[in-house]
């Protein structure tokens, strides 16, 4: 695992410039992102008809909280610590900071968050109660009967989020095709009331059989229940879908997140609505605070409180939208989208044809809502390292995260990635943010030395006093961790049916840059690409989003047995619903969209395809089913599973134009220096450069670093760098 051998002495940085940008970075002040043009009418359409506005895209991670905001045809970047006691902290202190020296007429928030995902991932949601048909109390604990670890000797399923005490059945009974075959038993549902309230239960779920047929007997239980004061998820409003066991595990994960989102977001709308009103801001027509959903969408806040398991992958997902808005600016029709943050990585693959795919696992449980096909593994710059029972290097999936941090951040005790590059010189002498956060080194090696005296003399067969122990540990923990991020990408890939090799590698997040080249040269692609402000551009996707709801009627019908009016007439009673709610959310007729989409399945499947509704849909579907799954059957009957309709509300987003390219000379105030780093197994010298002084048209060759305010890009021997336009690190492996 270990090889080569490292300088016995860290050389000196040159002194960093103190320059201009440098300066704004500070807590209070925001940089001017140079790959707009600024000051033009034509850089961003809205500048035009809404120069007042103030449009605010917030990201918030496990380590950090991440703001872009756009204002006046300029986006303006901050990053500051996560608040994970109160999240909505971080969120409030970063809004105050745009709004100084400013005078909006209207400020609009998207926010992605992991407030709900948390809770369930760490199990820490509200009390929650589940009223079922008669009879199938148990159904969310026996679920499915496939086994997701085929050779584990014991179960594997997560245990219910709801007590057996609490799932109480309740008379009733909706045929299939939503004939009431036995009334709602309303005594029943008030008699359990007390006992209810006595049980402490602080959210409800209602789920009843073929709800999605005729929901008449959940929303009248939803009614029955208004005078507890809880929050009550009706599977009818939640996931009005068949399958049962699917769309009363997703109404249970509902119910579970409910109080805890909805205490979030009255706290942050509340926060972000007295500052408007402190300082004047009228009241907008719409909701002022969005929140990122699961699909790379966005809903108010309002819609948010009662459908939250659609925010169930926000921050991932605001990633992917800027993701693929960046791979059409720089030309590609796909590219593999590499986030690594403080906590977790997140991989997809972007553009094309790719659309959101319904159903997924969060925590381990099935939910049947449209998810980007986003493949995260716990790996990130927090990520702790340690050995094994059998003598292994490990590395995650537990993270120091904000709150102690890593050991460089001065109060974590436990070794992490980000300190495995900070021992290795790959990190700037004055810290991250500009200078904001400093590192402590010395207390670094000294963490490292004792890992390594305690674990990896025995590890590795080599004496305590071996030259250079400390490299290798640090050089071994960035190698484990790039195996495991390695293989996400495979996986990601494969499931996609595409060879990873035949697309750029777009790399982001805080850590994105020092792992981009490495993962590159495991996989054999040729080029990475990162944006500019990469520890931001999860938080940018925000500006980049569209305001998306998804409305579905099952069918359950075959094909040739339906009539084209009978679609027809279903899809315009899914448009009216649409179109009344996104205008009741201020979206003008000439500011929405409508999309129309069937999902399909060959007879006795258990599984469909969506597919476009267009006069072609069937051969669509025989196409998507063959890219899919290797094969079509042209000959057999096809089901019309259900009819779906997405309503897009779609403001205007940045417009951002390329600069002109300078030649490939960088400028002198580019250039920190030079210092001696481990880099492919040995002491290598490597140029220093800060990103902000680079100018479009610049090459480099590695071995380099490249400083910025929101990351570090690692570029290794055999590895050039050119700075596109847009202000990209176009980095191309050289040679075969």
């Amino acid at each position: 695992m270990f090889v080569g051998n490292f300088y016995r002495k860290i050389g000196r940085m040159a002194k960093a410039r103190k320059d201009e940008t440098e300066k704004a970075a500070l807590p209070g002040r925001l940089r001017k992102n140079l790959a707009l043009t600024p000051g033009t009418a034509s850089a961003l359409a809205m500048v035009s008809r809404e120069s007042r506005l103030l449009r605010v895209a917030v990201d918030t991670g496990g380590t950090f909280t991440d703001f872009v905001a756009l204002w006046q045809g300029r986006l303006f970047c901050l990053k500051l610590p996560s608040t994970p006691h109160a999240p909505e902290e971080a969120l409030l202190i970063g809004i105050r900071r745009f709004l100084e020296d400013r005078n909006p007429s209207r400020i609009e928030v998207v926010h992605g968050t992991t407030v709900g995902t948390n809770a369930i991932l760490e199990r820490k949601g509200a009390r929650t109660a589940l009223l079922t048909t008669k009879g199938f109390e148990d159904l969310l604990e026996i679920g499915r009967q496939n086994r997701p670890k085929l050779y584990a000797l014991g179960p594997s399923k997560p245990a219910p989020l709801v007590a057996s005490e609490l799932r109480l059945g309740v008379p009733e009974r909706v045929g299939v095709r939503g004939a009431i075959l036995r009334r709602l038993d309303s005594s029943a549902v008030m008699a359990m009331k007390d006992p209810l309230r006595k049980a402490g239960v602080e959210s409800i779920a209602v789920v009843y059989l073929f709800s999605f047929a005729n929901p008449r007997h959940e929303e009248e239980t939803g009614m029955l229940l208004q005078d507890l004061g809880l929050p009550v998820s009706l599977s009818c409003r939640v996931l009005p879908e068949h399958r049962e066991y699917e769309r009363m595990s997703t109404t249970v994960l509902n119910a579970y997140i409910a109080p805890i989102l909805r205490r979030y977001l009255d706290r942050a709308a509340g926060g972000v609505k007295k500052m408007a009103e402190s300082m004047g801001i009228e009241e907008p027509p719409a909701s002022s605070l969005w929140v990122m959903q699961s699909n790379g969408g966005a809903l108010s806040a309002s819609r948010a409180v009662e459908q939250p398991i659609q925010t169930a992958l926000s921050g991932p997902a605001g990633g992917v939208v800027a993701a693929a808005a960046w791979a059409r600016l720089v030309g590609y029709p796909q590219v593999i989208a590499f986030d690594m943050g403080g906590t977790s990585t997140d991989v997809s693959l972007v553009g094309g044809a790719q659309a959101a795919s319904r159903g997924g696992r969060i925590g381990g449980y099935p939910v049947g809502i449209p998810l980007l096909p986003i493949q995260t593994v716990a790996a990130g710059g927090g990520s702790i390292a340690r050995v094994d029972a059998g003598g292994a290097l490990r590395v995650g999936p537990e993270s120091a995260g904000a709150d102690p941090g890593p050991v460089c951040y001065g109060r974590g005790g436990e070794i992490t990635v980000t300190d495995a590059h900070l021992v290795l010189g790959r990190l700037g002498p004055d810290g991250l943010l500009g200078g904001q956060m400093s590192l402590d080194v010395i207390r670094t090696r000294e963490f490292f030395e004792k890992f390594s005296r305690e674990h990896l003399a025995a590890l590795c067969g080599i004496g305590a006093e071996e030259e250079n122990l400390v490299e290798k540990l640090a050089q071994g923990i960035l190698e484990v961790i790039n195996v495991r991020m390695a293989r996400a990408i495979q996986l990601v890939s494969a499931e996609s049916g595409k060879d990873p090799r035949d697309f750029p590698l777009l790399a982001y997040g805080g850590a994105g840059g020092l792992h981009a080249c490495d993962l590159a040269d495991a996989l054999e692609i040729r080029q990475a690409i990162i944006p500019r402000d990469p520890g931001l551009f999860s938080a940018l996707g925000g500006l980049f989003s569209d305001f998306v709801r998804d409305y579905v009627e099952t069918l359950l019908q075959a094909q040739e047995q339906t009539e084209e009016e009978d679609l027809r007439r279903i899809f315009d009673r899914l448009a009216a619903r649409a179109e009344g709610e996104f205008s009741a959310e201020g979206f003008s007729k000439a500011e929405r969209t409508l999309l129309f989409f069937l999902d399909l399945r060959y007879a006795g499947q258990g599984f469909e395809i969506t597919t476009p509704y267009t006069e072609e849909y069937v051969r669509q579907f025989h196409q998507l089913h063959e890219l899919k799954y290797g094969y079509a059957d042209w000959g057999r009957k096809i089901e019309i599973v259900s009819l779906r309709v997405q309503g897009r509300g779609i403001p205007q987003k940045p417009t951002l134009v390329p600069e002109k390219e300078m030649g490939p000379e960088v400028p002198k105030e580019g250039l920190l220096g030079e210092r001696a780093i481990w880099l492919a197994g040995r002491h290598r010298t490597a140029r220093f450069f800060q990103r902000e002084r680079l100018l479009p048209g610049n090459r480099m060759e590695g071995p380099a670093v490249i400083l910025e305010y929101s990351g570090t890009t690692v570029v290794p021997p055999g590895w050039a760098v050119r700075v596109d336009g847009y202000r990209n690190l176009l980095l191309t492996r050289q040679g075969g």
